[in-house]
């Protein structure tokens, strides 16, 4: 009897952690779009678009992290890139502020990189007022936060003075390096090419997901949940559907920036700074004082990738 019991309650066990669902919010930086050559307008939008049309397929309330200086050309607003801006919200997506040029906090002064969040905010507010969308959340250009206590400090005071949330990444990646090696090949019309890419790429993400999962198991003795960095780019608009998918398959449901935020997880004091810009999970693991051999297992980008992006 007590044998079959025992086997019972092991039964639920199992039954009850297979059954957890594990949680990750997709964000994309460096809106309107990422390209590498001069394109049309409708490229662009054809960019935002299949995003976008990715999201709607899997439920995925993404948000996009937007740099206004993209919005001018030669000084001259392009309604065609607000329009990418506009589709975004019109669709049910939130903005946040990823300041007007991409700056780096580690390489300007507090000043002028304040001017840049300041700057960062028109057109991102306005069509967020438009639609009754929030305009909450912050994401560091660079991932960079601060050199030291004191300058990551000042920028945390500054950013709840103007109304902003930051938003840490913990699965942070190289998906920049894919997307340059892929647009690339699309220039050569190399399908080929890209399907190699495309096909590397997702092996590779997949494998940075089950990384950080097990880095955050060695922290927090459970798998938290997760935010996905990614870049709004030809490579993310072809690859994301199979993105998503294998995601689904690992046991991911997909969540907003705010509700990923409430995990307890994000409180997790930093100790350390340095030039760095990594993801948050290794920030805490420095923070607790891991060492390299912690680091080890986080997957390289492929060598190949790395020679075509050159």
């Amino acid at each position: 009897m007590m044998k079959l019991l025992l086997m019972l309650f092991l039964s639920l066990v199992a039954a009850a952690s297979f059954g957890q669902t594990k949680q990750m919010a997709v964000t994309v930086d460096d809106l309107p779009t990422v390209v590498y050559s001069k394109e049309t307008p409708d490229f662009h939008m054809g960019i935002a678009q299949q995003l976008i049309d990715t999201f709607e397929r899997y439920d995925i309330p993404a948000i996009g992290y937007v740099n206004e200086g993209k919005l001018y050309t030669n000084g001259t607003l392009d309604s065609s890139q607000v329009d990418i801006l506009e589709l975004w919200v019109a669709n049910g997506y939130e903005l946040g502020n990823h300041t007007f040029s991409h700056a780096s906090y580690h390489r300007l002064p507090f000043q002028q990189y304040s001017a840049e969040v300041l700057n960062g905010a028109k057109y991102s507010r306005m069509l967020s007022d438009k639609y009754n969308r929030s305009f909450t959340y912050f994401r560091h250009p660079f991932l960079h936060i601060g050199t030291s206590k004191k300058k990551a400090d000042s920028l945390s005071r500054f950013l709840n003075k103007q109304g902003y949330i930051e938003a840490p990444v913990t699965i942070d990646n190289e998906d920049y390096i894919f997307a340059k090696a892929y647009h690339i090949a699309y220039s050569k019309g190399d399908n080929a090419l890209m399907g190699k890419i495309g096909k590397a790429y997702v092996s590779y993400m997949v494998d940075k997901v089950k990384y950080f999962e097990w880095a955050s198991k060695q922290l927090f003795d459970r798998n938290i949940a997760q935010t996905l960095l990614i870049h709004a780019n030809l490579l993310n608009a072809h690859c994301l559907d199979d993105l998503a998918e294998a995601y689904q398959e690992l046991g991911y449901e997909f969540i907003s920036q705010s509700k990923v935020l409430e995990d307890e997880a994000y409180q997790e004091p930093i100790t350390k700074y340095g030039s760095w810009g990594i993801s948050w999970i290794d920030r805490w693991a420095l923070s607790r004082g891991k060492k390299g051999d912690f680091f080890e297992k986080d997957p390289r980008t492929p060598e190949f990738v790395k020679a075509l992006a050159q």
